[in-house]
Protein backbone atom coordinates (compact mmCIF):
# COMPACT_ATOMS: atom_id res chain seq x y z
CA UNK A 1 0.00 0.00 0.00
CA UNK A 2 0.93 3.20 -1.40
CA UNK A 3 1.26 6.50 1.20
CA UNK A 4 -0.16 9.63 -0.42
CA UNK A 5 2.43 12.35 -1.30
CA UNK A 6 3.44 14.37 0.90
CA UNK A 7 1.92 18.12 -0.05
CA UNK A 8 3.99 21.27 0.97
CA UNK A 9 2.06 24.66 1.11
CA UNK A 10 3.72 27.23 -1.03
CA UNK A 11 3.73 30.99 0.08
CA UNK A 12 1.48 33.30 -1.38
CA UNK A 13 2.67 35.56 -4.27
CA UNK A 14 2.29 39.68 -4.23
CA UNK A 15 -1.28 39.45 -6.05
CA UNK A 16 -3.14 37.63 -3.92
CA UNK A 17 -1.70 39.19 -0.85
CA UNK A 18 -2.29 42.58 -2.41
CA UNK A 19 -5.86 41.65 -3.58
CA UNK A 20 -6.71 39.99 -0.27
CA UNK A 21 -6.17 43.34 2.11
CA UNK A 22 -8.31 45.60 -0.90
CA UNK A 23 -10.91 43.22 0.55
CA UNK A 24 -10.26 43.88 3.84
CA UNK A 25 -9.69 47.64 3.28
CA UNK A 26 -13.32 46.92 1.66
CA UNK A 27 -14.71 45.60 4.97
CA UNK A 28 -13.30 47.32 7.05
CA UNK A 29 -14.61 50.67 5.13
CA UNK A 30 -17.77 49.13 5.46
CA UNK A 31 -17.39 48.63 9.20
CA UNK A 32 -16.25 51.46 10.34
CA UNK A 33 -18.90 53.43 8.56
CA UNK A 34 -21.92 51.25 10.49
CA UNK A 35 -19.53 52.77 13.00
CA UNK A 36 -19.75 56.36 12.41
CA UNK A 37 -23.40 56.13 11.67
CA UNK A 38 -24.00 54.39 15.17
CA UNK A 39 -21.81 57.24 16.98
CA UNK A 40 -23.81 60.29 15.24
CA UNK A 41 -26.94 58.81 15.81
CA UNK A 42 -26.27 58.19 19.55
CA UNK A 43 -23.98 61.21 20.67
CA UNK A 44 -24.88 63.64 17.28
CA UNK A 45 -22.62 64.79 14.77
CA UNK A 46 -20.35 66.92 16.57
CA UNK A 47 -18.93 63.99 18.42
CA UNK A 48 -18.75 61.64 15.29
CA UNK A 49 -16.84 64.67 13.71
CA UNK A 50 -14.73 65.65 16.74
CA UNK A 51 -13.58 61.87 16.87
CA UNK A 52 -12.88 60.84 13.57
CA UNK A 53 -9.80 59.83 13.69
CA UNK A 54 -10.57 57.27 17.17
CA UNK A 55 -13.57 55.86 15.39
CA UNK A 56 -11.23 54.57 12.80
CA UNK A 57 -9.19 53.14 15.28
CA UNK A 58 -12.17 51.47 17.26
CA UNK A 59 -13.15 50.69 13.61
CA UNK A 60 -9.60 48.83 12.47
CA UNK A 61 -9.49 46.99 15.82
CA UNK A 62 -12.76 45.99 16.04
CA UNK A 63 -11.92 44.25 12.59
CA UNK A 64 -8.75 42.78 13.44
CA UNK A 65 -9.99 41.83 16.68
CA UNK A 66 -12.87 39.45 15.77
CA UNK A 67 -10.49 37.87 13.11
CA UNK A 68 -6.72 37.90 13.44
CA UNK A 69 -6.09 37.93 17.36
CA UNK A 70 -8.94 34.99 17.87
CA UNK A 71 -6.77 33.28 15.70
CA UNK A 72 -9.47 33.40 12.98
CA UNK A 73 -8.49 34.36 9.17
CA UNK A 74 -9.93 37.81 7.43
CA UNK A 75 -12.27 37.81 5.17
CA UNK A 76 -9.93 39.03 2.43
CA UNK A 77 -7.65 35.96 3.34
CA UNK A 78 -10.43 33.75 3.05
CA UNK A 79 -11.33 34.94 -0.56
CA UNK A 80 -7.88 34.25 -1.69
CA UNK A 81 -7.19 31.15 0.51
CA UNK A 82 -4.33 32.01 2.66
CA UNK A 83 -3.73 32.14 5.98
CA UNK A 84 -0.39 33.62 8.47
CA UNK A 85 2.33 32.13 9.39
CA UNK A 86 5.20 32.68 11.49
CA UNK A 87 8.38 33.22 9.57
CA UNK A 88 10.33 30.95 7.72
CA UNK A 89 8.75 27.87 9.89
CA UNK A 90 5.17 27.96 8.42
CA UNK A 91 3.70 27.47 12.34
CA UNK A 92 0.51 29.53 12.95
CA UNK A 93 1.15 32.58 14.59
CA UNK A 94 0.98 32.45 18.65
CA UNK A 95 -0.97 34.77 20.63
CA UNK A 96 1.49 37.50 21.30
CA UNK A 97 2.86 37.99 18.16
CA UNK A 98 -0.85 38.57 15.92
CA UNK A 99 -1.68 41.19 18.96
CA UNK A 100 1.75 42.97 18.54
CA UNK A 101 1.53 43.26 14.59
CA UNK A 102 -2.27 44.46 15.44
CA UNK A 103 -0.97 47.02 17.70
CA UNK A 104 2.07 48.45 15.59
CA UNK A 105 -0.11 48.48 12.74
CA UNK A 106 -3.10 50.09 13.98
CA UNK A 107 -2.00 51.95 17.47
CA UNK A 108 1.47 52.99 16.07
CA UNK A 109 0.14 55.88 13.21
CA UNK A 110 -2.02 56.50 15.54
CA UNK A 111 -0.13 57.52 18.40
CA UNK A 112 3.17 59.04 15.71
CA UNK A 113 0.05 61.15 14.48
CA UNK A 114 -0.37 62.40 18.12
CA UNK A 115 3.08 62.81 19.49
CA UNK A 116 5.09 63.74 15.78
CA UNK A 117 3.26 67.52 15.72
CA UNK A 118 4.38 68.52 19.31
CA UNK A 119 7.75 67.10 19.28
CA UNK A 120 8.24 69.17 16.07
CA UNK A 121 6.83 72.09 17.33
CA UNK A 122 9.58 71.74 20.31
CA UNK A 123 12.70 71.12 18.07
CA UNK A 124 11.57 73.74 15.86
CA UNK A 125 11.57 76.20 18.63
CA UNK A 126 15.31 75.01 19.88
CA UNK A 127 16.42 74.84 16.29
CA UNK A 128 15.38 78.42 15.43
CA UNK A 129 16.78 79.75 18.85
CA UNK A 130 20.15 78.62 18.04
CA UNK A 131 20.06 80.11 14.75
CA UNK A 132 18.95 83.12 16.10
CA UNK A 133 21.76 83.23 18.21
CA UNK A 134 23.83 82.00 15.24
CA UNK A 135 22.96 85.22 13.58
CA UNK A 136 23.65 87.48 16.05
CA UNK A 137 27.47 86.05 16.61
CA UNK A 138 27.48 86.69 12.13
CA UNK A 139 26.26 89.79 11.98
CA UNK A 140 29.01 90.98 15.25
CA UNK A 141 31.70 89.63 13.28
CA UNK A 142 30.75 91.04 10.15
CA UNK A 143 30.73 94.30 11.85
CA UNK A 144 34.10 93.71 13.51
CA UNK A 145 35.76 93.18 10.35
CA UNK A 146 34.02 95.88 8.53
CA UNK A 147 36.69 97.30 5.52
CA UNK A 148 38.43 94.16 6.15
CA UNK A 149 39.07 91.24 2.75
CA UNK A 150 38.35 88.49 5.32
CA UNK A 151 34.98 87.14 5.55
CA UNK A 152 32.91 84.93 8.36
CA UNK A 153 32.03 81.51 6.58
CA UNK A 154 29.04 79.90 8.25
CA UNK A 155 29.92 77.83 11.25
CA UNK A 156 29.18 73.96 10.85
CA UNK A 157 26.40 73.38 13.81
CA UNK A 158 24.60 76.40 12.28
CA UNK A 159 24.64 74.49 8.95
CA UNK A 160 23.71 71.54 10.14
CA UNK A 161 20.70 72.98 12.39
CA UNK A 162 19.69 75.04 9.39
CA UNK A 163 19.60 71.83 7.61
CA UNK A 164 17.42 70.02 10.16
CA UNK A 165 15.16 73.03 10.10
CA UNK A 166 14.63 73.12 6.82
CA UNK A 167 13.94 69.43 6.37
CA UNK A 168 12.29 68.79 10.08
CA UNK A 169 9.29 67.42 8.84
CA UNK A 170 10.60 64.97 5.98
CA UNK A 171 13.46 63.50 9.22
CA UNK A 172 11.19 62.81 11.52
CA UNK A 173 8.36 61.37 8.86
CA UNK A 174 8.08 57.45 8.72
CA UNK A 175 7.05 57.65 4.81
CA UNK A 176 10.49 56.86 3.46
CA UNK A 177 10.76 53.75 5.36
CA UNK A 178 7.29 52.76 4.57
CA UNK A 179 8.46 53.29 0.64
CA UNK A 180 11.51 51.44 1.31
CA UNK A 181 9.14 48.34 2.82
CA UNK A 182 7.17 48.20 0.14
CA UNK A 183 9.78 48.18 -2.54
CA UNK A 184 11.29 45.51 -0.97
CA UNK A 185 7.85 43.92 -0.71
CA UNK A 186 7.70 44.39 -4.95
CA UNK A 187 10.44 42.40 -4.85
CA UNK A 188 10.36 39.61 -2.93
CA UNK A 189 6.50 39.10 -2.83
CA UNK A 190 6.71 39.29 1.26
CA UNK A 191 5.51 41.47 4.30
CA UNK A 192 3.30 43.64 2.37
CA UNK A 193 2.66 46.12 5.85
CA UNK A 194 5.60 47.13 7.51
CA UNK A 195 4.35 45.59 10.94
CA UNK A 196 4.23 42.40 9.57
CA UNK A 197 7.97 42.64 8.55
CA UNK A 198 8.62 43.97 12.19
CA UNK A 199 6.85 40.49 13.17
CA UNK A 200 7.75 38.17 10.49
CA UNK A 201 4.29 37.17 9.52
CA UNK A 202 3.86 35.91 6.08
CA UNK A 203 1.17 34.63 4.13
CA UNK A 204 0.60 30.50 2.98
CA UNK A 205 -1.50 29.24 0.25
CA UNK A 206 -3.95 27.12 2.32
CA UNK A 207 -4.41 25.04 -1.40
CA UNK A 208 -2.13 23.98 -4.09
CA UNK A 209 -1.10 25.58 -6.70
CA UNK A 210 -0.36 24.16 -10.00
CA UNK A 211 2.46 24.69 -11.92
CA UNK A 212 -0.24 26.39 -14.77
CA UNK A 213 -1.71 28.43 -12.28
CA UNK A 214 1.68 31.25 -12.36
CA UNK A 215 1.12 34.68 -10.80
CA UNK A 216 3.13 37.42 -12.07
CA UNK A 217 5.25 39.78 -9.72
CA UNK A 218 5.54 43.43 -9.17
CA UNK A 219 8.90 43.82 -9.48
CA UNK A 220 8.08 46.51 -12.20
CA UNK A 221 6.33 48.24 -9.51
CA UNK A 222 9.48 47.80 -7.03
CA UNK A 223 11.70 49.18 -10.01
CA UNK A 224 9.61 52.42 -10.16
CA UNK A 225 9.45 53.09 -6.45
CA UNK A 226 13.03 52.15 -6.45
CA UNK A 227 13.54 54.88 -8.77
CA UNK A 228 11.35 57.37 -7.54
CA UNK A 229 13.26 57.19 -3.86
CA UNK A 230 16.23 57.64 -5.73
CA UNK A 231 15.39 60.44 -7.75
CA UNK A 232 13.63 62.14 -4.69
CA UNK A 233 16.96 61.96 -2.74
CA UNK A 234 19.00 63.52 -5.40
CA UNK A 235 16.92 66.34 -5.90
CA UNK A 236 17.23 66.87 -2.07
CA UNK A 237 20.99 66.26 -2.19
CA UNK A 238 21.23 69.40 -5.08
CA UNK A 239 18.88 71.07 -3.01
CA UNK A 240 20.61 70.77 -0.09
CA UNK A 241 24.11 71.77 -1.28
CA UNK A 242 22.90 74.94 -3.34
CA UNK A 243 20.98 76.23 -0.86
CA UNK A 244 22.52 79.29 1.12
CA UNK A 245 22.05 78.96 4.68
CA UNK A 246 22.98 81.86 5.79
CA UNK A 247 20.32 83.40 4.04
CA UNK A 248 17.73 81.14 5.25
CA UNK A 249 18.69 82.78 8.73
CA UNK A 250 18.84 86.31 8.26
CA UNK A 251 16.39 86.96 5.73
CA UNK A 252 13.50 88.76 6.67
CA UNK A 253 9.64 87.81 5.52
CA UNK A 254 9.47 88.83 1.39
CA UNK A 255 13.00 89.04 0.60
CA UNK A 256 13.92 85.75 -0.39
CA UNK A 257 12.36 82.82 -1.46
CA UNK A 258 11.49 81.38 2.34
CA UNK A 259 11.10 82.84 5.67
CA UNK A 260 11.19 81.36 9.32
CA UNK A 261 8.57 82.86 11.20
CA UNK A 262 7.37 82.43 15.38
CA UNK A 263 7.83 78.84 16.28
CA UNK A 264 10.78 77.96 14.02
CA UNK A 265 8.22 77.71 10.85
CA UNK A 266 10.13 77.82 7.50
CA UNK A 267 7.02 79.82 5.02
CA UNK A 268 7.92 79.69 1.37
CA UNK A 269 7.22 82.66 -0.66
CA UNK A 270 6.06 80.90 -3.66
CA UNK A 271 2.17 81.56 -4.10
CA UNK A 272 1.94 77.67 -5.52
CA UNK A 273 4.04 76.07 -1.92
CA UNK A 274 0.46 75.10 -0.39
CA UNK A 275 1.76 72.12 1.29
CA UNK A 276 4.92 73.97 2.96
CA UNK A 277 2.34 77.00 4.00
CA UNK A 278 0.16 74.54 5.69
CA UNK A 279 2.77 74.33 8.49
CA UNK A 280 2.11 77.55 8.98
CA UNK A 281 -1.34 77.54 9.46
CA UNK A 282 -1.75 74.48 11.64
CA UNK A 283 0.66 75.67 14.41
CA UNK A 284 -1.40 79.20 14.32
CA UNK A 285 -3.22 79.40 17.65
CA UNK A 286 -6.94 79.22 16.85
CA UNK A 287 -8.03 82.02 19.03
CA UNK A 288 -4.68 83.97 19.74
CA UNK A 289 -4.52 86.56 22.67
CA UNK A 290 -4.26 90.41 22.33
CA UNK A 291 -0.73 90.51 22.57
CA UNK A 292 1.12 90.42 19.25
CA UNK A 293 2.65 86.78 18.09
CA UNK A 294 5.84 86.26 16.86
CA UNK A 295 3.87 85.82 13.43
CA UNK A 296 2.24 89.21 13.92
CA UNK A 297 5.86 90.39 14.47
CA UNK A 298 7.39 88.95 11.58
CA UNK A 299 4.31 89.53 9.10
CA UNK A 300 3.92 93.22 10.55
CA UNK A 301 0.32 92.45 10.74
CA UNK A 302 -1.26 94.35 13.52
CA UNK A 303 -3.77 93.38 16.28
CA UNK A 304 -7.27 93.91 16.18
CA UNK A 305 -9.02 94.37 19.42
CA UNK A 306 -12.04 92.58 18.31
CA UNK A 307 -13.52 91.47 14.90
CA UNK A 308 -13.39 92.90 11.97
CA UNK A 309 -16.92 91.73 11.32
CA UNK A 310 -19.49 90.43 13.86
CA UNK A 311 -21.96 87.72 12.97
CA UNK A 312 -24.23 88.57 15.08
CA UNK A 313 -24.26 91.93 13.68
CA UNK A 314 -27.46 92.38 11.53
CA UNK A 315 -26.79 95.09 9.58
CA UNK A 316 -23.56 93.79 8.52
CA UNK A 317 -24.55 90.15 8.18
CA UNK A 318 -27.77 90.50 7.31
CA UNK A 319 -28.08 89.68 3.86
CA UNK A 320 -26.91 85.75 5.25
CA UNK A 321 -29.49 83.19 6.78
CA UNK A 322 -29.42 82.31 10.69
CA UNK A 323 -28.78 78.74 9.86
CA UNK A 324 -26.04 79.28 7.06
CA UNK A 325 -24.06 81.41 9.76
CA UNK A 326 -23.52 77.66 11.74
CA UNK A 327 -21.07 75.37 10.42
CA UNK A 328 -22.49 71.78 8.99
CA UNK A 329 -19.80 70.20 10.48
CA UNK A 330 -20.01 71.25 14.27
CA UNK A 331 -23.45 73.01 13.97
CA UNK A 332 -21.87 76.15 16.04
CA UNK A 333 -21.27 79.54 15.07
CA UNK A 334 -18.27 79.60 12.76
CA UNK A 335 -14.57 80.38 14.02
CA UNK A 336 -12.41 80.62 11.55
CA UNK A 337 -14.36 80.89 8.67
CA UNK A 338 -12.78 79.07 5.89
CA UNK A 339 -14.00 78.80 2.35
CA UNK A 340 -13.05 75.61 -0.26
CA UNK A 341 -12.16 75.71 -4.22
CA UNK A 342 -15.95 74.82 -4.64
CA UNK A 343 -17.24 78.00 -2.47
CA UNK A 344 -18.54 76.09 0.56
CA UNK A 345 -17.69 78.12 4.29
CA UNK A 346 -17.01 75.59 7.31
CA UNK A 347 -14.94 76.34 10.49
CA UNK A 348 -11.12 75.93 9.85
CA UNK A 349 -10.34 73.51 12.13
CA UNK A 350 -13.66 71.69 10.86
CA UNK A 351 -12.80 71.53 6.89
CA UNK A 352 -9.33 71.12 7.87
CA UNK A 353 -10.03 67.98 9.96
CA UNK A 354 -11.87 66.70 7.74
CA UNK A 355 -10.12 67.20 3.99
CA UNK A 356 -7.45 65.06 6.28
CA UNK A 357 -9.48 62.19 7.14
CA UNK A 358 -11.59 62.46 2.87
CA UNK A 359 -10.20 64.65 0.65
CA UNK A 360 -13.74 65.78 -0.52
CA UNK A 361 -16.03 68.77 0.19
CA UNK A 362 -18.89 67.57 2.86
CA UNK A 363 -21.40 69.13 0.52
CA UNK A 364 -20.64 68.63 -2.55
CA UNK A 365 -18.38 65.91 -2.76
CA UNK A 366 -15.94 67.81 -5.16
CA UNK A 367 -12.59 67.54 -4.44
CA UNK A 368 -11.49 69.42 -1.35
CA UNK A 369 -6.87 69.07 -0.30
CA UNK A 370 -6.44 70.33 2.96
CA UNK A 371 -3.64 72.73 1.44
CA UNK A 372 -6.83 74.34 -1.18
CA UNK A 373 -8.68 75.67 1.89
CA UNK A 374 -8.40 79.42 2.78
CA UNK A 375 -9.14 80.99 5.86
CA UNK A 376 -11.18 84.22 5.76
CA UNK A 377 -9.32 87.06 7.54
CA UNK A 378 -11.72 89.77 7.09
Amino acid sequence: MTSPPRFTYPFATSPDIIRSHQKDAYFSGVLLEQLSTLLRKTYGARFAHTYTSETHVLGELLYLGLTTLIGNRTLGEEYCDIIQVEGESGRLPALGRRAGYILSCILGPYLLGRVLPVFRRRIRAKLEANLRRYARLHAKAQQAEKGGKKTTSTPLGARVQSYLLNNLDTITSPSPVYALSLATFYFSGSYYHFSKRIWSLRYIFTRQVSEGDGRVGYEVLGVLLALQIAVQAYLHLQNTLTRDTISTVTLPAGTGATAMVGGGVEVSLDPNAYSTNNALLFDTPANPSSAPTELQKWTHTPVSEKPRYELGDEQTMGWIDEANRKCTLCLEEMKDPSVTTCGHVFCWTCISDWAREKPECPLCRQSCLVQHVLPLRG
